[in-house]
């Protein structure tokens, strides 16, 4: 019996190994680009939604304000979501010295809408009057790399998107973020099938609403955030039904071009997954499903070649030929989740930790899933029905 389970363990480490490895090779980087002539250059309007970001919005005003895109080309929207940290304060002081940087107090939030889809719509709508080529949504959480803009501009128009989404790389600062990010990431590169969802064809789509540039006139056509009002997703949700509707929708990393810190603590971290958890892995089963085998099979790397362990010592028949398969299928587990370490550049122990990661992964699953079944979800001082 040892035997076949350490043979079964083995196989599906290789298995998810495998699916990790050929879907980080679907997932194109976005290369740095030089800047289009002034002449030349379509006209963009970036869109910052802000609610009790002040220790985010200057070095996200900073980078943008270092754009090597033509200043006369795009302009910045900072549409304070009523917050109450002095968010407003810091964005208008920086916003006075800068020539194309503008700050809106977004009105009071109406029956139906999400906080952060209502802001957005405020900001894309500020210029309607002169109807931009590219409306540019980044969360205030980003800092932009020079050529950011230059970049994405370039990509969306060489494959013909109506959306183009870039994927940031992660700070994690705290012991948290570290443990948990990167088992969620891990996660979805396991349950998720990249190639269905940047697949043209396929009705579903995929996006980080951490950087979205959509073409101004798709946006409209789908009614833009105000046809998603409602959505806690609405990145997904808004890319969706731009493709649903004959759009060209992708999602490329963006490391070399955008950086974010999403969460400052523990508290942050479980309330910001928990909103959202379901809609990500596609629904409450699914999402059972995922969090539960996660838990499983992170704990199966160190209880299966102990129980192999003792059968071997016991001399069971098999047991050691059992203990050798589980002791490589594990090494090569707590190897996947070292490498993990090094590209998300934190310390290399945290590698080690991964079973308390994905543990602390399915308690926020738990939470997400408690959400959906109340219909109440909490983010920033507000709930959600």
């Amino acid at each position: 019996m040892e035997l076949i389970i350490s043979c079964i363990w083995a196989s599906i480490v290789a298995l998810l190994i495998g699916r990790a490895a050929s879907q980080r090779r679907l997932l194109s980087m976005a290369q740095p680009s030089p800047a289009p002539p002034a002449a030349t250059a379509e006209s963009v309007l970036v869109v910052i939604p802000a609610r009790d970001e002040a220790a985010n919005i200057a070095a996200c005003i900073g980078g943008l304000s270092r754009q090597t895109y033509p200043r006369s080309q795009f302009r910045v929207c900072i549409v304070d979501d009523h917050s109450t940290d002095g968010t407003s304060d810091i964005a208008s002081a920086l916003a006075a010295e800068l020539g194309n940087f503008v700050v809106h107090a977004s009105p009071p939030l109406p029956h139906g809408w999400v906080g952060k889809s209502h802001a957005c719509w405020i900001g894309a709508t500020q210029a309607l009057c002169e109807l931009p080529y590219w409306i540019c949504f980044i969360d205030a959480d980003v800092v932009a790399e020079p050529q950011l803009l230059a970049s994405a501009v370039r990509e969306a128009k060489s494959h013909d998107l109506d959306l183009l989404s870039l994927a940031p790389r992660q700070n994690l600062g705290t012991w948290a973020e570290r443990l948990v990010m990167p088992c969620g990431l891990y996660c979805l590169a396991f349950s998720q099938s990249l190639q269905e969802l940047q697949s043209q064809r396929h009705p579903d789509a995929i996006a980080s609403g951490q950087f979205l540039l959509i073409r101004a006139e798709s946006y409209l056509s789908v009614g833009g955030h105000k046809a998603v009002a409602d959505a806690i997703c609405e990145d997904v949700a808004l890319a969706r039904r731009i493709k649903q509707q004959g759009g060209r929708v992708a999602l490329l990393d963006g490391r070399l071009l955008l950086s974010a810190r999403m969460y400052q603590n523990w508290a942050g971290l479980r309330s910001g997954f928990a909103k959202n958890l379901v809609e990500t892995f596609g629904g409450p089963r699914r999402t059972l499903g995922a969090a539960t085998s996660a838990l499983i099979l992170a704990w199966a790397a160190i209880v299966i070649p102990c129980i192999d362990a003792i059968a071997c010592d016991q001399s069971e028949a098999f047991a050691c030929l059992a203990l050798a398969i589980a002791l490589i299928a594990s090494a090569s587990a707590f190897g996947f989740h070292l490498a993990g370490a090094r590209f998300f550049a934190i310390p290399f122990w945290y590698g080690l930790l991964f079973p308390l990661g994905y543990t602390l992964g399915a308690l926020i699953a738990a939470d997400s899933l408690r959400c959906r079944f109340t219909r109440r979800v909490s983010w920033k001082g507000r709930v959600y029905r």
